[in-house]
């Protein structure tokens, strides 16, 4: 008996390649789908939509499925790209891949491929699922390198009833090694990196197509003025590169270089940039953050206590205390934290189990609150 119609979001790298032949060779009816989410830089020397397609196109040839190509750029400008400018406008800094992930791949891509006949989906995220006593389960990749369970914690129940992650259980080298055996020609494609509307360009020019300057001024931890900002929205908490402070030396390091500026808070009432000196300033360092828009993979949120979160992606499990809310929770750390940053993703785990998650309100020390 053959088994159901799966449709492959294939992006033409591969991984999406690999998934789309595994399932293939398990049997399933296979189609992919190449989803073209962006608009507008098509001739631009950083897009690659056009060489991703005819990538995802050969591979759809060699492995002898069929492949349609499917325009969700009007749907990612409304869900996510609208969204991504809102939270750059307030000073946060946002993650655009979760949001993608819940709006794009497994909302408008799991519904266009459900009205194709499909029982089903898959991707070639490094993820696992489990169905358990309580419903299913997003656990870790095998591959800890590779896990990207951080950007998929927004799914729900529904969403992973009906998706498939044939690479969860395998290491980015069997996979590569895979593709190399099966004769694609992308097997030692690079991975994509970045934001995928944004790809390889430098990030501040193409912010500035869509946000305008505000200038104001920059003052260290001491209320000292250094500089001038060219808007909030222009810099991130933890920031060291592009402040533009690089030949002031206020302090020195042991060593007797200059020890580096970093961002550390954003002051929206007054416009004003506060930038300190040395990666251990306790500005940068976290021992509570607040979350909201809360979304948990089992429906409801865990019980308050010990369990282990990332506060940005590629990030070691930081142990902490969950402490629950009506709209949002808390947590606690034993060790401080670097750089977290309002506008991301704080991504709790049980072990191997992702819980869900929020998004960062504020980050707190004993000294001084980041809010947006």
């Amino acid at each position: 008996m053959n088994k159901p119609r799966v449709v492959v979001g294939m992006s033409g790298g591969v991984d999406s390649s690999v998934a789309a032949y595994l399932l293939k060779e398990q049997g399933y009816e296979v189609i992919g789908l190449f989803m073209k989410n962006w608009e507008g830089d098509d001739d631009d020397e950083y897009c690659s939509t056009r060489e991703d397609l005819i990538d995802a196109t050969s591979v759809a040839d060699v492995i002898g499925i069929d492949i349609e190509a499917v325009n969700f750029a009007a749907e990612y400008r409304e869900r996510v790209f609208a969204q991504f400018l809102a939270e750059y406008s307030a000073g946060r800094t946002p993650n655009p891949d979760v949001l993608c992930n819940a709006e794009i791949k497994f909302k408008a891509f799991l519904d266009y491929a459900m009205a194709m006949g499909a029982q089903c989906i898959a991707t070639g995220h490094y993820v696992r699922v489990r169905e358990g006593a309580n419903g299913f389960e997003l656990l870790k990749a095998l591959d800890l390198t590779k896990d990207q369970s951080y950007f998929l914690h927004r799914l729900n129940q529904d969403q992973l009833a009906r998706t498939l992650f044939p690479l969860g259980e395998m290491k980015k080298t069997e996979v590569r090694r895979l593709a190399e055996s099966i004769g694609l020609h992308n097997a030692r494609k690079r991975d994509s990196t970045g934001i995928c509307f944004i790809g390889e360009r430098p990030f501040r020019e193409f912010l500035g197509r869509y946000l305008p300057t505000r200038p104001g001024p920059m003052k260290t931890d001491e209320g000292v003025l250094v500089g001038e900002h060219i808007g909030l929205a222009f810099y991130t908490i933890g920031q060291r590169k592009g402040i533009g402070l690089g030949g002031m030396r206020e302090r020195q390091s042991q060593d007797g270089t200059s020890a580096p500026w970093f961002v550390a808070r954003k002051d929206m009432a007054s416009n004003t940039l506060y930038v300190v000196q040395g990666h251990e300033h306790p500005w940068l360092l976290t021992s509570q953050l607040d979350a909201g828009d809360v979304s948990w993979i089992a429906g409801k949120a865990p019980s308050a206590g010990a369990l282990s979160v990332k506060t940005r992606y590629r990030q070691a499990d930081a142990g902490c205390e969950l402490i629950g809310q009506a709209a949002g929770f808390s947590l606690n750390f034993a060790v401080p934290q670097w750089a977290v940053t309002p506008g991301q993703s704080a991504v709790l785990y049980e072990g191997e189990r992702c819980l869900g998650g929020g998004v960062i309100v504020s980050a707190k020390d004993a000294r001084v609150t980041l809010a947006a």
